[in-house]
């Protein structure tokens, strides 16, 4: 048993102790001791696009040094459990999703009265009756009922009718651009011309005479 074992060992010593198979080694442990520092470097380049943070791609990269290059296997397993979930571009890139999402639900006009989608050129709702937009008197364009003025033809609607309504009150304190009216005496009416003799003064005129019957004889 004992020669059994010593012909092993021999054989054994004799592979070793061969200069291509110590050359092969010498390979492998140079290959391990490269894959050992490529993934730390890998972790310090992963921490980078994943953290904003200029000290944990260094902490990321120690610790794959520290489990030497016979046990940085478990120190890979470890940084990929502990490292953040989403790099900043997939961060960058989800938050402009949600804002374009954002801006398409707030471009989408709703009724303030029923909350239903309602088209930006109505007037009134439809549903519920709700008043929209208001048209212009000058341009006969649409303009919210917000506007103080038309962004169309710049009328402004606070102070369309104040200069009317301050000529009708008086309180314009500007004098009034009206012409003067010329009175112009009646002309007097022509008199009666005289038909008989003159009554004087106390003297009533006698009664008419009442007509008289066809065939009648004239009296006196």
């Amino acid at each position: 048993m004992q020669d059994i074992l010593n012909t092993i060992g021999g054989f054994l010593g004799g592979i070793l102790s061969n200069p291509i198979v110590q050359l092969g080694f010498q390979f492998l442990l140079l290959y391990g001791v490269i894959l050992w520092l490529a993934a730390s470097y890998w972790a310090y380049r992963d921490m980078q696009v994943r953290s904003d943070n200029p000290v944990l791609p260094y902490l990321a990269a120690a610790l794959i040094v520290l489990f030497t290059p016979i046990l940085f296997v478990f120190g890979v397993l470890i940084y990929r459990v502990v490292r953040p979930p989403e790099k900043i571009a997939e961060v960058y890139e989800r938050n402009l999703a949600e804002e374009a999402l954002l801006a398409e639900v707030e471009a989408i006009h709703t009724c303030p009265g029923c909350h239903r989608r309602i088209h930006d050129e109505w007037i009134i709702c439809p549903t519920c009756r709700t008043r929209l937009n208001r048209v212009c008197p000058t341009c006969s364009r649409l303009v919210g009922l917000d506007w103080s003025l038309c962004a169309w033809c710049g009328r402004d609607f606070e102070r369309a009718d104040r200069p009317v309504a301050e000529h009708a009150a008086g309180g314009s304190g500007r004098p009034s651009a009206t012409k003067p009216v010329v009175s112009v005496p009646a002309a007097p009416a022509p008199a009666a011309p005289a038909s008989g003799p003159l009554w004087g003064q106390g003297q009533s005129a006698p009664a008419p005479k009442p007509p008289r019957a066809p065939g009648a004889k004239p009296e006196p």
